[in-house]
């Protein structure tokens, strides 16, 4: 399987998209958006801001557990990583987006 960005509809209506690397696994998920043009903005500047290590925020969840945000140039949050037991893992999975965004291709699952 290639890695691929999936968009999916809410039941409330709302769009957000998941980056899926090769291996099938969500490597970071996207805040909602009102609008599916939106959400293909939104994974258009996943792909613009993935290779630069400044884009990405590491952060420690009250319960210990880490993760990551990709934000863009404007600080705003792209998408959330999933929580991992260790900065390593968490910084594999910075890896794992910078590795997938690139050539992902768009599914459209709604």
């Amino acid at each position: 399987m290639a890695a691929q960005f999936e968009i999916k509809k809410t039941k409330n209506g709302q769009f957000y998209f998941n980056l899926k690397a090769a291996n099938g696994e969500t490597v970071l998920t996207s805040e909602q958006y009102a609008s599916k043009a939106g959400c293909k903005n939104g994974i258009a500047s996943v792909q613009k801001n993935a290779g630069s290590d400044d884009r990405y925020e590491h952060k420690t969840a009250k319960n210990g557990k880490h993760y990551f945000v990709l934000k863009a140039g404007n600080h705003q949050v792209i998408g959330n990583s999933e929580m991992y037991e260790s900065a390593s893992s968490s910084n594999k999975g910075v890896a794992g987006v910078k590795k997938a965004a690139g050539s992902a291709k768009v599914s459209d699952e709604t």
